[in-house]
């Protein structure tokens, strides 16, 4: 597709709209999990069983011999009619960063397309990403479905949208000269609008410590609803991630929507997760998936866990919410919101 979706009248549905499907890539690299890969694939398991009840869920797996394993593990937990496989081959599990991003439209022809981000392992940081970089167009061509290139790299998790045109985003992920060093603000802001057919990019700051992917949104803040954003607050000043989720919070504060509405900010605690081998883990509640009928809320055993549920519970009063433990998931770096992509439904 050569014309950019925003003037075929494409856009990027909010996450707790409709899903057709969610898509993940199994777990299967023992240098992300070097000790944990059993309690990762059982962690999975649990987060199949919860999203099946309502929708169906796609597989990227290696092989033949992988798709066995995996369907083995599901095996009297997981309907078989629920699943579908697919032989795609990933270098890892992130499927939110590496996988094709789905838009929707109300037009009869072609009303979903896929979008085809370049991708580089978060600037470089962990190869090979041969196959993690040609993955997308395999989800795409599996649905028969249009695939465009923005022709910048981006991964799934440094976004998030409300549906009805707003943005958020960091700069110190988008800006970064590990992703498009030769690309100035404005040209970012621009393909970004083009991409997502959105109107607005709302620019936080930084990351929490210890995010490989330079400062993903979806580790900070999030949208839960069109004027509503949860974020994440330390309240230990001692912390390094005090001031930055300060900033943030006081950021988006001062925001208004483009018709002119304040935005509803709801404070999520910081999980308190010991460190590991002598480094802060990025534990955040705000890496939640939002499916058709559940919210899956990362918990780490610890005692904000409650706290973080009880503020989303509030804020999908229509939804299941479902805690599944991450301590294991947290080992490789991401939570329950990096291993999926939500497939929005069309009419």
């Amino acid at each position: 597709m050569t014309m950019n979706p925003r003037e075929k009248n494409y856009r990027m549905p909010a996450e707790w709209e409709e899903h057709l499907a969610t898509w993940l890539s199994w777990p299967h690299n023992r240098d992300t999990w070097p000790d944990a890969l059993p309690a990762v694939e059982s962690a999975m398991v649990s987060i199949i069983e919860a999203l099946s009840e309502s929708e169906r869920i796609r597989i990227n797996v290696l092989n033949e011999s992988h798709e066995r394993h995996v369907a083995g593990l599901l095996c009297g937990r997981v309907e078989p009619r629920a699943i579908t496989f697919h032989q795609f081959p990933t270098n890892d599990a992130w499927c939110r960063d590496h996988g094709a991003i789905f838009l929707t439209r109300d037009e009869q022809d072609s009303p979903l397309m896929a979008l085809d981000f370049e991708y580089n392992a978060w600037g470089k940081k962990y190869p090979p990403y041969d196959l993690d970089r040609v993955i997308s167009r395999s989800m795409a061509n599996a649905l028969s479905i249009p695939l465009f290139s923005p022709g910048m790299v981006l991964e799934g998790g440094s976004v998030d949208v409300n549906g009805v045109g707003a943005l958020l985003t960091t700069e110190q992920c988008l800006l970064n000269r590990n992703r498009n060093p030769r690309m100035a603000r404005i040209e970012i802001e621009t393909r970004l609008k083009n991409a997502f057919g959105v109107k607005q990019i709302i620019w936080l700051g930084r990351g929490i410590e210890g995010d490989d992917t330079d400062g993903h949104i979806d580790q900070l803040a999030r949208f839960v609803a069109v004027d509503r954003v949860a974020t994440v607050i330390e309240t230990d000043r001692d912390n390094p991630n005090y001031l930055p989720l300060l900033k943030n919070r006081e950021q988006l504060n001062d925001i208004r929507l483009l018709d002119g509405r304040a935005l509803e900010i709801l404070s999520l605690p910081m999980p308190k997760v010991p460190l590991y081998q002598g480094r802060h883990l990025p534990a955040s509640y705000t890496n939640f998936y939002v499916a058709n009928d559940v919210v899956l809320l990362p918990v780490f055993g610890c005692d904000q866990d409650d706290h973080a549920r009880g503020i989303l519970s509030d804020c999908f009063v229509d939804h299941k919410i479902v805690s599944i433990n991450c301590r294991s998931i947290l080992m490789g770096l991401g939570a329950v919101h990096c291993l999926t992509q939500q497939v929005p439904f069309f009419s």
